[in-house]
């Protein structure tokens, strides 16, 4: 059973009189907003060291396993609910869901996504009920563990509440995400065993700073490091074209649109190549008609598909490729060269459930009346290419590609980073999400891939946010989001210079989620020493 603050046993029957099950959800409520604050695009991250301590209360005092996993769960969903408020624009739009249909999907979606809190309570309140651990480990623990277990379908961390914090996210080359939120859970611990168990508390409070300030030091002297580094390596002028296309006009769907949407891309090429761009890169299929897998060479000037019309610099363009006898249909990010033959293709490997495949679609066809026609049909590449880009010294640098969220998934982007790139290059389309929340979001998280491996990326977005970002998670450059549909906004883009780092050589890229597979040893173990202390006589 838990200390008191005198250092004894406290029953189960004292806790539950302690915490009325009205206060333990109005606290679970607070944790849940706190959580939700913290979080682009409210951005009060200093929150995020504090949001966890009301919740830990309820679950250490409310009494029984079933209740403490309940109000976890229940905080986990209000902070899904406030972070994720964008669910109900994109079922609108996506599925064409009247509102309260869409508001109950958004329900569902909240409770399933908020079921890693569900898992952290459940961990804590079945060990602390054994053991007198202080919450200052065990809650970094139960968090990663919660984090690695839960399968999510928007996949997140509670990491990205530090996202623009490059001091603090630097670990993250060593542990991934999971070292980010093991921090911020551990400061949470602390200051709740601060709070409830005072002088016990202190040696775990004292510890926890002392890790804290490391992190804080190495992360300054990895910032230090690899700013000599970039400043030491060649650096690439790449340009992005932001085209601002509206979700219900994409060119591939309304060919009479797709003139004017090329040419609008292909002059914002042309300015960006005269201002000095060694590479541009475009959206995720936002070149506007189909293309053969068996593309050879750039279309002729009078054939009005052409793709490099009137600039020359190497094009990384997104495109919806397809086989020769149709039946198969890509989502693929093509390296155009400088005569205009494709260098190299990677086919997006990760698709995008309901959007780009149907899950038990051929179990449950019904599940195809879901979604609109067209969509749930593409099929997923097999291989982690790296693209390869002459430049004019004689050069050949290495790209490592990544479409859509693929740049938020550290096994993935390990894979690519094997293969030691000297950029990451992602283009995505987030114009189905608005302009508010999601963008930024997907920002945050992708930052980290720039720190776990050491490599920069450039991050070309349909309609916002486009960004450049440096081998410290830092942004460098970053454009804007608009949501075209209801703001029709024009076709522009941005230009900087990034170095040339080769990425994978990191512990994080050897070893991979070890610091969340041991955190889940970890819990396993107290698990299981709970189980016996309980069967002992």
């Amino acid at each position: 059973m838990p200390a008191t603050a005198n250092g004894k046993l406290e029953s189960d029957s004292q806790r539950i009189s302690r915490t009325d099950p009205r206060a333990a959800l109005a606290l679970a409520t607070l944790s849940g907003c706190l959580w939700f604050l913290s979080c682009t695009p409210f951005d009060v991250s200093t929150l995020s060291w504090i949001a966890m301590v009301p919740l830990l209360y309820v679950v250490d005092r409310i009494g029984t396993r079933l209740r403490a996993t309940l109000f976890s769960w229940w905080a986990g969903a209000v902070m899904v609910g406030g972070g994720y408020y964008w669910i109900i624009a994109l079922l609108r739009r996506f599925a064409g869901l009247p509102l309260p249909g869409a508001f109950l999907v958004y329900v569902l979606f909240c409770a399933f996504q908020g079921s890693v809190f569900l898992l952290f309570g459940f961990f804590v309140g079945a060990i602390r009920r054994r053991s007198a651990l202080p919450m200052t480990l065990l809650a970094p623990l139960a968090m990663v563990t919660s984090e690695l277990l839960v399968p999510l379908l928007f996949p997140a961390h509670q990491g990205i509440m530090q996202a623009w914090h490059p001091l603090v996210i630097q670990i993250a080359d060593l542990t991934g995400p999971a070292g980010v939120t093991a921090l911020l859970l551990m400061v949470n611990g602390a200051i709740y065993d601060l709070l409830t168990r005072k002088r016990q508390a202190l040696a775990p409070a004292i510890a926890a700073a002392l890790l804290l300030a490391a992190s804080f030091v190495y992360g300054y002297f990895r910032i230090r490091q690899f700013d000599a580094a970039s400043a030491a390596a060649p650096q690439l002028a790449v340009g992005v074209v932001q085209p601002n296309v509206a979700y219900n006009e994409k060119g591939v769907e309304h060919p009479e649109l797709a003139g004017q949407q090329l040419a609008a891309m292909q002059a914002q090429s042309r300015a960006l190549e005269n201002a000095g761009a060694q590479l541009i890169v475009w959206p995720e299929s936002s070149y506007p008609y189909g293309l053969p897998r068996d593309f050879l060479k750039d279309f002729p000037e009078s054939n009005p598909r052409q793709i490099k019309r009137g600039f020359a610099a190497p094009l990384v363009v997104g495109a919806v490729t397809f086989s020769s006898d149709g039946q198969k249909i890509y989502n693929s990010a093509l390296l155009i060269d400088r005569d205009g033959r494709p260098a190299g293709r990677y086919d997006k490997m990760r698709l995008l459930a309901f959007g780009e495949y149907i899950p038990a679609a051929d179990e449950f066809p019904w599940l195809r009346r879901l979604v609109p026609p067209g969509f749930g049909d593409f099929t997923p590449g097999t291989e982690v290419p790296t693209l390869p880009l002459a430049t004019s010294d004689g050069r050949v640098w290495k790209l490592g590609a990544l479409i859509c969220y693929e740049d938020i998934l550290p096994g993935l982007i390990r894979r690519i980073s094997a293969q030691h790139p000297n950029l990451l290059v992602n283009i995505t389309n987030d114009t189905w999400f608005g302009e508010k929340a999601e963008p930024w979001q997907h920002l945050a998280l992708a930052v980290y891939a720039s720190v776990e491996q050491r490599v920069s990326m450039v991050r070309a977005v349909n309609s916002g946010v486009s960004t450049f970002i440096d081998p410290t998670g830092r942004i460098i450059e970053k454009t804007y989001a608009v949501d075209p549909h209801f703001h029709p906004t024009p076709a522009s883009a941005a230009l900087a210079k990034l170095p040339l780092l080769e990425a994978g050589h990191t512990l994080f890229a050897k070893v991979g989620n070890l610091f969340a597979y041991l955190c889940a040893i970890c819990i396993a173990l107290l698990l299981v020493k709970g189980v016996f202390w309980r069967a002992a006589p």
